[in-house]
């Protein structure tokens, strides 16, 4: 049975929105923690303890929080659009339904399933399902991937930086990292935006035959 996903659309496109919101926030206060671990700090008493406490001030927690919140919602979503695409095209789903969630988090596949899985609902979403690939059919999925994948490893990088930092010049490398990471992260979190949108509107045009939403 079909269901309709706008709701839940909505709903993840908020999520993201906060969430590329919180990346500005922590790149406009990581960038202040690295303007001060590159200040003055040799006439402070421990300058290393002194740059540790400053650099943990980043609010990162927030945004482990909002990621999170979003990531839960948005599988919801594909659960969703999942649901609607086993109605339409079953055959070209090539996972089972478990691997919506596992793919994420399982080592090794986590690189690629989930996108594999949009792609799927994809297809089945097309007017024409079994019809040939477009040439860039797939650019939007391909670059929200692209991004997403190389924030979390920018990310953990940064992370990894930040815990065996010893001096402030590590802990400015850790910054530089964080920076990146963030920024990256808000490109991600708006083709994330766009996606949905685009393959919302994709099963809400199949299903009604209205005008796309989006």
């Amino acid at each position: 049975m079909l269901r309709n996903p706008n709701g839940l659309s909505y709903a993840v496109v908020s999520l993201l929105g906060a969430t590329a919101a919180a990346d500005v926030v922590s790149l406009i206060a990581t960038s202040g923690v690295r303007s001060e671990l590159t200040g003055p700090l040799a006439d402070h008493p421990d300058p290393e303890g002194y740059a540790g406490t400053l650099a943990s001030t980043v609010a990162w927690s927030a945004q482990g929080l909002l990621l999170l919140a979003t990531a839960v919602l948005f599988i919801v979503w594909m659960f969703r659009l999942r649901g609607n695409a086993d109605v339409w095209a079953p055959d070209l789903q090539r996972r089972a339904k478990g691997w919506m969630i596992a793919g994420w988090v399982v080592p090794i596949v986590a690189f690629w399933f989930p996108r594999g899985q949009i792609v799927d609902i994809w297809r089945a979403s097309r007017p024409e399902p079994y019809g040939p690939d477009r040439g860039g059919e797939f650019v939007l999925v391909n670059c929200w991937w692209l991004f997403f994948l190389v924030s979390r490893i920018t990310g953990e990088v940064g992370s990894r930086v930040f815990d065996r930092a010893m001096t402030v010049d590590e802990l400015v490398a850790g910054t530089q990292w964080m920076l990146a990471a963030d920024a990256l992260d808000v490109l991600a979190a708006v083709l994330a935006i766009l996606l949905v949108r685009r393959l919302t509107s994709m099963q809400h045009l199949k299903a009604t035959g209205m005008i796309p939403a989006a």
